[in-house]
């Protein structure tokens, strides 16, 4: 063996997700922070209790204000490019720790002195805001692999283009029906809706829906025609374009869904974050007024 150092490969941090970011170096922080802060709640006895008021709560209470003031920037830190003085996976990765070492400090920060005011009001908002980024932690950790596998090759775009060629087909197919017959696939065109309502949307419930209305009676004319051994080829293939409709759907159906989850975790999260942010201020300007 040759005095010679052997040069080591680069570490393949490409793929390295948010949380791991750096071995899990804001993990790391965030936990030794927590554990000081829950030690120094436990080995000190203030007169006559814990709160906000004390040496420590006032610590606490000022180190968990820096935080949130601080973890609320993520939002303007994606809108600045680069890679100083933290990276947006780092910045990611911080926020998501050391938000979740507020639990811990802003509940010590408290003393469980809770109550009808402004101080626990700002407490219980940060308590949302972390909870609601637990589920928005969630929802970045798996809708990317399932958007992907429901899309496949396809984009939004060309599934919505697939559904209108769909419908014109059908409407060529209706041109030789009956009346009653041509009314279903009418209901098909005209009271088919892609996303529907916001509840329709997170439960996937579209039974109600006009395509699904239509194949239903379409199929049921078709069984009842094969069952009386006087089967009609064209309701059959409206029948068939009917189901591969249904099937185009419910894809940009899904799609839509896991968006919608999406869109409807910041609808809380960012919102909430503001109150929050309302919330401290106020509860800082009450201290300094009152007490």
């Amino acid at each position: 063996m040759t005095g010679k150092a052997v040069a080591r490969a680069p570490r393949d941090t490409a793929h390295e997700g948010f949380l791991n970011h750096k071995r899990a170096r804001w993990a790391k922080v965030a936990g030794t922070l927590s554990l000081v802060a829950l030690l120094s709640y436990m080995l000190t006895d203030p007169t006559p209790r814990h709160n906000g008021g004390t040496w420590l709560g006032y610590t606490l209470g000022s180190i968990g204000a820096g935080l949130i003031v601080w973890l609320s920037l993520l939002g303007v830190r994606k809108r600045v490019i680069g890679s100083k003085p933290f990276s947006l996976k780092g910045w990611t990765s911080a926020h998501v720790y050391l938000g979740l070492s507020l639990i811990v400090i802003g509940t010590l920060h408290t003393g469980f002195q809770l109550g009808w005011n402004v101080h626990t009001l700002a407490w219980a908002l940060m308590m949302i805001v972390i909870l609601s980024g637990l589920w928005g932690i969630s929802l970045y950790a798996t809708l990317p692999e399932k958007l992907s596998a429901n899309r496949g090759e396809v984009t939004q775009q060309q599934m919505l283009e697939a559904i209108r060629t769909l419908d014109r087909q059908l409407d060529l197919a209706a041109q030789p029906l009956g009346a009653d017959d041509a009314a279903l696939v009418r209901m098909s065109l005209e009271e088919c809706r892609i996303a529907g309502s916001l509840g329709q949307r997170l439960s996937g419930n579209y039974a109600s829906d006009g395509n699904a209305r239509a194949l239903a009676a379409i199929g049921e004319k078709v069984m009842a025609g094969l069952r009386s051994g006087r089967a009609d080829e064209r309701l059959q293939q409206i029948q068939f374009l009917l189901e591969r409709k249904e099937a185009a759907l419910a894809q940009a159906r899904r799609h839509i869904a896991m968006k919608a989850r999406l869109e409807l975790w910041l609808y809380i999260h960012v919102p909430v974050t503001i109150a929050l942010l309302a919330a401290l201020f106020a509860h800082i300007l009450s201290v300094f007024l009152y007490w």
